[in-house]
């Protein structure tokens, strides 16, 4: 994915996955600063939209695997 990132420092591809899977959006949401770090730092080795894809859908489904 593209390394660029959006005034909040979200990767641009994580933000737009993010925002198209409401439940895992509003878990992101509910995370401490440090928590939404190690999911943000995950992301840096994704290197396709459906990867990205994928990996929003098991953030909104099996939350707690990612910190």
């Amino acid at each position: 994915m593209l390394d660029a990132e959006d005034k909040r420092g979200l990767p641009l591809g994580f933000g737009m996955a993010l925002a198209q899977n409401t439940e895992a959006l509003n878990h992101f949401g509910s995370l401490t600063k440090e928590q939404q770090q190690r999911v943000i730092d995950r992301t840096k080795t994704i290197r396709s939209k459906s990867e990205m894809k994928q990996y929003i859908a098991q953030l909104a489904q099996n939350p707690s695997a990612f910190y």
